[in-house]
């Protein structure tokens, strides 16, 4: 079992375990807050299955259906989890305004303090987690899931102040806070949101990975130089098709050699699905 699937599993646990630890709570303690904090840990059980979904799907190697491969289905699930951190903000957004006219009573006590601590930190455990795994292996389920992750702190760390706020009288700053809160979890959905309809529309990777493959490309032996080079994200791997100059006296066998290092060359790289080399005699 790949790393990346291992990781979504223990996101899935790690979810489970604060939904029942907060709704348990929640019911024993009278919190208001807490209860309605672990239908937020709900809603991340449902993105971690979707993220445990696409990943597992993705890994799968390329078949008759999919010759080019299943990578398409990470940046599905990453925009799954845009939507859901959209509704959280929006709800928390909802909640600040609220407020305004009918203040929130939250319950102050040792109890509701630690399942809130434990919250945090096993949020911030899965936020590093997702966000060191992601960039290694390069996954946009894995990296949106971390900045979920990270806006699940951001929540939970609202109740806890905004308890404190509210018990020291400061009613409006908790208004305040949590707007700002809502404010920037919509926005990092919206980020996420983009980016992953850019991985699944195509998009041009960024210029210095374009001028990485040209070297590469220019470095083979017999390429004289490079006519064109295109590139496009399929999922979160890109798809390569370049134009090499070849000295048009040799054979042929030879230039075909040529582009099968070339071709060779550029699959290596990691973020490469698949290379189309096309040979321009010059």
């Amino acid at each position: 079992m790949k790393i990346t699937v291992k990781i979504t599993i223990i996101g899935i646990l790690c979810n489970t375990i604060l939904f029942a630890i907060k709704l348990i709570g929640g019911i024993l303690s009278g919190s208001l807050a807490l209860y309605s904090d672990s239908f937020n840990s709900l809603t991340d059980i449902i993105a971690s299955i979707a993220i445990f979904i696409a990943v597992r799907i993705g890994t799968k190697t390329a078949d008759v259906d999919h010759p080019f491969g299943h990578h398409r289905a990470e940046p599905i699930a990453g925009l799954i989890v845009a939507i859901f951190a959209a509704i959280l903000g929006f709800e928390v957004l909802r909640g600040s305004f609220e407020s305004i006219f009918t203040p929130r009573e939250l319950e102050i006590n040792s109890f509701v303090f630690s399942v809130i601590g434990v919250s945090i930190a096993v949020k911030v455990y899965l936020t590093l987690l997702f966000r060191a795994v992601g960039k290694k292996y390069k996954s946009p389920a894995l990296l949106a899931s971390s900045i979920d992750h990270r806006n699940d702190i951001l929540v939970s760390s609202s109740v806890l102040f905004g308890s404190i706020f509210i018990y020291f009288g400061y009613h409006y700053f908790d208004i305040i806070v949590a707007f700002l809160i809502g404010s920037f979890i919509v926005y990092s959905g919206f980020k996420i949101g983009v980016k992953n309809v850019d991985f699944l529309m195509g998009k041009v990777p960024p210029q210095d990975i374009l001028e990485q493959l040209k070297g590469i490309a220019l470095s083979v032996e017999g390429v004289i130089g490079l006519n064109d080079v295109k590139a496009h994200y399929i999922g979160n791997i890109i798809q390569v098709e370049i134009h090499i100059e070849v000295d048009k006296s040799i054979s042929t066998e030879e230039s075909h050699a040529i582009a099968k290092r070339v071709k060779g060359s550029l699959e290596n790289e990691e973020i490469v699905n698949f290379a189309f080399v096309h040979v321009d005699p010059v």
